[in-house]
């Protein structure tokens, strides 16, 4: 399948849903927007709404297209099938050159997926992320490892992502290392200065985030358990900003609404996150993208999961993967509480996701191939 041939400026479809999403497209955006080559079509599908809108212009991002594909408690595949046809009648009407995802949400399989049946190319922001194992994370693995199989460009983050992209048949000419674009948006927030941190006390301070749906029940309600332990130390702040999943809030909330040490505060825009981030001496997350912003920072960070696609961080030693074993959590984390030595010896690991650059680089690699009109096949 081959892609209708383009000249510059090319009109490229950047699809986002959720937070994360728009974290790491906005410096693809923005120097989009400042580039006489693109002209940017930012496309939100409302995956995260409440959080997502007010992020964007924050990130100094206009979204000209907003769904609103979200409906209480609806299943997966019913969100899988909306987004399809919404993102594919959009594409139907504004004729993009080019669609832009990013990363492993359901809103980005389906922006990939709607394109295909559009024949529009994709470029794949953050590809080549694998833990191989299917249904951990659910479903984010097996979503990346599905836009692997439709995108022409796939803008790795690191050597290792490039890796898993050729050993799985990807033309080695259409995977490019660029760094992630989640630490040229940290460094563009950081720089700006704008954001205030959550945390309130001189204490040592613990930033928690935990919502990942593996996780979620009896599993995260013992980690709610380790995390009251680990106040009752008396020298800790911790602050845990709540995902706005029900699911979420039904196990935290009772386990550690009012205990004293920890703060339990709605979702932070993110240039307070970053300054809370910035803020803090150690993270405990289950989350992916802060595996990446924690190293940049020189912030230790204990992963809550059985599995990452990030081992890069564990590898330098910057992270420290401990699953979700309440006892777990409660030694690993008072290790370094306690042990200025292993505390420094993460501090000091450094960050081997990038160097600020990665949306210059995905740009120059786009703007390449469509002034030279080069053969866009959408598929590998």
């Amino acid at each position: 399948m081959s892609a209708p041939q383009s000249v510059l400026p090319v009109r490229a479809m950047l699809v986002l849903g959720t937070r994360p999403e728009a974290i790491k497209l906005a410096p693809v955006a923005r120097s989009m927007a400042d580039s006489a080559d693109f002209d940017p079509l930012v496309v939100t599908t409302g995956q995260h709404r409440e959080m997502l809108h007010q992020m964007l212009g924050l990130l100094g991002v206009t979204s000209r297209v907003a769904l609103d594909v979200m409906r209480s408690r609806q299943q997966l595949s019913d969100l899988t099938a909306r987004l399809v046809a919404e993102l594919g009648e959009v594409m139907r009407e504004k004729r993009p050159d080019l669609v832009v995802v990013q990363g492993d949400t359901t809103t980005a399989l389906a922006g990939a997926l709607a394109a295909f049946y559009e024949k529009v190319p994709v470029a794949h922001v953050e590809a080549g992320l694998r833990t191989g194992v299917i249904d951990n994370p659910f479903p984010e693995e097996l979503n990346r490892s599905l836009i692997g199989r439709i995108a022409r460009w796939h803008f790795a983050p690191t050597e290792r992502a490039a890796r898993h992209l050729t050993d799985e048949g990807v033309p080695k000419e259409q995977v490019f290392v660029t760094g992630n674009t989640v630490i040229d948006n940290l460094l563009w927030v950081l720089d700006r200065g704008t954001g205030s941190s959550a945390f309130r006390t001189r204490a040592r301070k613990i930033l928690v985030t935990l919502h990942r749906r593996e996780n979620q029940g009896e599993r995260m309600r013992g980690m709610g358990r380790a995390l009251r332990r680990l106040a009752e130390r008396g020298d800790v702040e911790i602050v845990l900003p709540l995902h706005k999943s029900p699911a979420v809030r039904e196990v935290l909330l009772p386990e550690l609404d009012g205990h004293a040490g920890i703060a339990l505060v709605e979702p932070l825009d993110y240039l307070d996150f970053a300054a809370t981030l910035a803020d803090s001496d150690l993270v405990l997350t289950d989350s992916g993208g802060i595996q990446e912003e924690a190293p940049s920072l020189g912030k230790p960070a204990l992963v809550l999961r059985t599995t990452t696609e990030r081992p890069e961080a564990v590898e330098a030693g910057a992270a420290r993967l401990i699953g979700t074993d309440p006892e777990a959590i409660v030694r690993d984390a008072g290790e370094l509480l306690d042990d200025p030595v292993a505390y420094r010896r993460m501090s000091g690991a450094g960050n081997p996701f990038g160097d600020g650059r990665a949306a210059e680089r995905v740009l120059a690699q786009l703007a390449e191939d469509f002034a030279a009109e080069v053969p866009l096949d959408a598929v590998v």
